[in-house]
């Protein structure tokens, strides 16, 4: 980071940390989903308590990212992410700790919460700013390779991890991953200013176009959390599979997006904004034509395979976007990105939610796809020209 970078083991290594802290910070949000049932006979509360544990978290990401980014932007790097890698760790091994209260675990996932929020916000500049400014939409597709792990590897590990040996132990594991990290980052990274950077400032700043994209990400998540939230309810009553079919079919989900992001981050320096565009239309596709033809099982994975390959693709376009058309610091713009993100999946889930009475679990779908659609609108709007006569005035 600086004018000399270092060699290119030990950026290597230090992306590396950052995809498993990416992969780690993203199973520990969503953890609790597969555990439900065996956290609440447990700690002896409702399945809506522990449910609480991932909302709770998602909101506090949401209303801290931007203001920890301004707090934190003059903290060198090293010692941020360590810091925050030592807050996960800890976090962690108190939550897997036998003692452990409802109110203690609840304490533990808002501190892990406030981790990642600040997390996010400087994992891409740190892991962009190692190598060449034409190299960022790469690294930042490595980076969403390790947070779509957590989908397709982490949380279904961690489910069936506490089936055998109990909830507390995938938190413990997921302690001592967040100390490799933190050893690999502590050791590795330089150390140096956030602002010696190439990557603290937009390659190409445009506050319009900042503004498209965050915009962007707020309608299209809160889109697909309108309907996602409720696609086992869907795919049992729309699509008829039986309840141990529907894990199965989240796999399949999970290993599109997986395969999205994989195939999408290669192409994000040259292609950035078809990178974007592309996956924001196939989403509202997906969504629509579960809507129109759900019922069809055959219909029903191919669908929820192409919406799995084109969520994760959209937020890692609209990371990658925000890092080249940031107005000022980058760390400040991916935390509005975050926020709108966050605040997409609470919007998403609370409007379907409101809605289910209304249209049912199927129509959920299509008031997902009808957002999509604006996000889409707004992102493909074309620009205002103002003629040049009235520019000479």
């Amino acid at each position: 980071m600086g004018s000399v970078r270092p060699a290119a083991w030990r950026r290597g290594a230090v992306v590396a940390a950052l995809m498993l802290a990416a992969f780690t910070f993203n199973t520990a949000e969503n953890l609790p989903v597969g555990l439900l049932s065996l956290m609440a006979a447990d700690l002896r509360v409702s399945l809506g308590a522990v449910g609480i544990l991932v909302t709770g978290y998602g909101l506090t990401v949401a209303v801290v990212s931007l203001p920890f980014a301004r707090v934190t932007r003059s903290v060198p790097r090293r010692y941020l992410l360590a810091g925050l890698l030592g807050l996960l760790a800890v976090a962690s091994w108190v939550s897997a700790a036998h003692a452990v209260s409802y109110g203690l675990l609840m304490a533990a996932r808002v501190v892990t919460a406030l981790a990642q929020a600040a997390f996010w916000v400087v994992m891409g500049p740190v892991a962009v700013g190692l190598f060449p400014p034409e190299r960022r939409g790469r690294v930042m597709g490595l980076l969403s390779i390790g947070g779509s792990l957590a989908t397709v590897l982490g949380v279904p590990a961690g489910t069936w991890l506490g089936g055998h040996s109990g909830w507390r132990a995938p938190f413990a594991v997921l302690g001592a991953l967040a100390l490799v990290c933190l050893l690999v980052v502590g050791a590795l990274l330089p150390t140096s200013r956030p602002q010696e950077s190439h990557a603290a400032y937009g390659a190409a700043p445009d506050r319009r176009r900042f503004l498209v994209v965050v915009s962007t990400t707020a309608l299209s998540v809160t889109g697909v959390f309108a309907a996602f939230t409720y696609v086992a309810a869907f795919l049992d009553e729309v699509g008829g599979f039986g309840e141990d079919a529907v894990s199965g079919v989240l796999f399949a989900f999970g290993a599109a997006a997986l395969a999205g992001v994989t195939l999408a981050g290669p192409l994000l320096d040259r292609f950035p904004r078809g990178t974007l565009t592309v996956p924001v239309v196939t989403q509202a596709v997906a969504l629509l034509g579960l809507y129109a033809g759900g019922g069809s099982q055959v219909a029903a994975v191919a669908l929820l395979m192409l919406l799995g390959a084109s969520v994760a693709p959209v937020f890692m376009a609209t990371q990658s976007q925000v890092l080249r058309v940031a107005p000022g610091r980058t760390e400040t713009a991916l935390a509005a990105n975050s926020m709108a993100f966050n605040a997409g999946v609470a919007a998403g889930a609370l409007l379907g939610g409101g809605l289910l009475p209304l249209v049912g679990v199927r129509g959920t779908f299509l008031v997902g796809g009808l957002l999509t659609l604006g996000a889409l609108a707004v992102l493909t709007w074309p620009e205002s020209r103002v003629p040049a006569a009235v520019t000479e005035r």
